[in-house]
């Protein structure tokens, strides 16, 4: 099947992936652009749970603070290399990351960290596990698995803190 070269475009530019790893899915999707953008999500959770034991200790810590300065957060988010923690996918994610523990003042990075016999939610107070506040229907570890698959490497968040005055 001859895949248009629009059609490449407009899957690069919905998902951010290579040109031809685009013509590729869109070829096992047989043109279908929702159908190669599920692939190309599915692919890159694969490559992010090849990194997983992979020693991330680059990175950056990001800092955001609320309109009338009442509440703020920092995270730091790691990569493997200081390379990778300079690009615009790795900063918009610690970014992304900052506004999400504002907004929603998680207690714990990931579920395995909720103290056993706790009966807590772990969408409602693990980071990872939480919807994203920009788009609901996919979580935060889904936006981690995402930039790990554009930058080629292991991204992990380490640790967050959330600041509101009076608390």
């Amino acid at each position: 099947m001859q895949i248009s070269v629009t059609l490449i475009k407009e899957l690069r530019e919905k998902t951010s992936a290579g040109v031809m790893e685009c013509k590729n899915a869109l070829q096992e999707a047989g043109g279908d652009l929702e159908r190669a953008s599920e692939i190309l999500r599915e692919r890159g959770l694969a490559k992010a749970e090849k990194k997983v034991d992979r020693a991330a200790s680059q990175g950056l810590i990001e800092a955001y603070v609320h309109h009338g300065g009442r509440l703020g957060a920092l995270v730091e988010v790691n990569c493997e290399t200081d390379f990778a923690a300079h690009t615009d996918e790795f900063r918009a994610l610690a970014h992304d990351l900052t506004l999400q523990v504002v907004a929603t003042a998680p207690q714990f990075i990931s579920a395995e960290e909720i103290p056993e016999g706790a009966k807590l939610n772990p969408e409602e107070v693990c980071l990872l596990a939480q919807p994203f506040i920009k788009d609901q229907t996919k979580k935060i570890e889904e936006i981690v698995a995402e930039v790990i698959a554009k930058v080629g490497e292991k991204v992990s968040v380490r640790r967050f803190v959330r600041f509101e005055l009076g608390k």
